[in-house]
């Protein structure tokens, strides 16, 4: 049930068509896990909080820096040199104090992967790396639990919903082999490609809307353009495939 305060701070956003109190609560029961406070994780969470997810659980295990400003919203001058995470939790909790906040400061690895996302209804991926992602995508896929992708490069974005077993996972996008590279960009990138995330996330929870599943789209900055990709799920995916005999 809502309380009065909650029904007054999410007044305008459950005069949606399809959202309503029904869809609030679902939004307050709701947990979700973002994985990264930096440049995406920072608007994802940002906007997450602000819409009344009842439990987020943030995961990072760097330091701020002063190179993060540019673009790390929840982090400010005098955060430098704090955990990401507490930082975050800090920001986050003067936001909107009456959801939980989860600050965990580690490395995501193939031996903790499944432990940090136990219990959780959706995966954000807000990583800067592929091999990271990979290993979220592969923890989503063994759930069974929705997975939300976005990245970015300078004025470029990208993001994709993947619903396991219905559609095309991360892995069926990016084959070959990983590069580790610095990469720039502009902090209003991650700021488009954050807000369609928590976007995707709300509309799933709220069940409303139509989502990126099998749709990649690509946010290209420069020239204000929105462009679609059509995906298909590959069979021989090593990550949601079917296994081969």
């Amino acid at each position: 049930m809502l309380t009065p305060n909650e029904r007054k701070r999410y007044d305008r956003q459950m005069m949606i068509d399809g959202f309503g109190e029904k869809g609030q609560e679902r939004l307050k029961q709701a947990k979700v896990l973002v994985a990264g406070t930096g440049g995406l994780g920072s608007p994802v969470s940002f906007y997450l909080a602000a819409a009344g997810i009842g439990t987020l659980r943030v995961i990072d295990c760097d330091v701020v820096e002063l190179s993060n400003l540019n673009r790390q919203i929840l982090h400010w001058t005098p955060d430098i040199g704090r955990k990401k995470v507490d930082s975050a939790e800090k920001k986050l909790r003067k936001l909107n104090p009456d959801i939980a906040i989860e600050a965990v400061c580690k490395t995501i690895t193939i031996d903790n992967v499944f432990e940090l996302s136990a219990g959780f209804d959706l995966i954000v991926d807000a990583m800067d790396n592929l091999p990271a992602r990979f290993l979220l995508n592969r923890a989503a896929i063994a759930r069974g639990i929705p997975f939300f992708h976005g990245a970015v490069s300078g004025l470029e974005g990208r993001v994709l919903t993947i619903i396991p077993g219905e559609s095309a996972c991360l892995r069926c996008l990016y084959r070959g082999p990983v590069r580790q590279e610095k990469f720039p960009v502009v902090g209003v990138t991650p700021a488009v490609v954050g807000g369609i995330q928590a976007a995707e996330v709300i509309k799933f929870i709220v069940k409303t809307g139509r989502l990126l599943t099998n749709r990649l789209l690509v946010f290209d900055g420069l020239n204000l353009e929105f462009t679609e990709f059509k995906l298909r799920k590959n069979s021989a995916c090593d990550h949601c495939g079917e296994p081969r005999p």
